[in-house]
């Protein structure tokens, strides 16, 4: 019988992902942290040990400071393994035939290599990226910063820190508080008439919360 290949998890301390986080009307974060536990999330494309890379590469990209949590606290690397794992990753989306031609920067990527070739070929690069200190971190990623595999990096954290949180990112919301953005919402008709005079700030919901009901998001349906 063929050897089923090794499942890869990484696992999170629940002090760097989990608890809740709350934000005050003056945008002052405070996380409340749940007992000390770890997390083991299954990995759906990365190894382990490629998956602390990419984290650590979108912590540098987009860090945790003074103003709130960052692309670790918001899961942001599984966001960017379940989209490498999915459809996408193997660009079932884009017209890949030649001729490749050099786009305009708003095309975005229009090269041969799909996504998740280019992830491998950053990886290669990239090397034990978590190992290393911050600024040493620094001085590799600006190597290739003018790279395609960089700009795809950097898109993917975004990404991961403002999507809905059913896509693996943005968790506890953290993404959507730092902006004040109420989520997916349909209407305010609640809320219409109801804080004359005083200060109101939504509070955030995903799309899950708001329909009261499973979503299954994109990166799930194959095609």
């Amino acid at each position: 019988m063929p050897r089923r290949p090794r499942r890869h998890f990484l696992t999170l301390s629940a002090t760097t992902l989990g608890g809740l986080l709350f934000y005050t009307l003056d945008r002052k974060a405070t996380r409340v942290h749940a007992q000390a536990r770890s997390i083991r999330v299954p990995l759906r494309f990365f190894t382990e040990e490629e998956a602390l890379t990419i984290a650590a590469a979108a912590a540098r990209i987009f860090p945790s400071d003074e103003s709130g949590p960052g692309a670790d606290e918001a899961g942001v690397v599984i966001y960017i393994d379940r989209q490498l794992a999915s459809a996408y990753g193997r660009d079932y989306y884009r017209y890949t035939q030649p001729p490749f031609e050099a786009g305009v920067p708003e095309q975005g990527w229009q090269g041969k290599e799909t996504p998740r070739e280019l992830y491998r070929a950053g990886l290669a690069v990239l090397g034990r990226l978590h190992l290393l200190t911050p600024a040493e971190q620094d001085e590799r990623l600006k190597q290739i910063e003018l790279t395609p595999f960089f700009a795809l990096l950097r898109t993917h954290t975004v990404e991961g820190m403002f999507s809905d949180p059913m896509h693996g990112g943005n968790h506890d919301l953290i993404g959507w508080q730092l902006l004040g953005f109420p989520g997916p919402r349909m209407n305010y008709f609640e809320d219409v008439d109801r804080h004359y005079g005083q200060p109101f700030r939504l509070k955030p919901a995903s799309l899950v919360q708001i329909l009261g009901r499973p979503v299954r998001p994109g990166e799930d349906i194959e095609p």
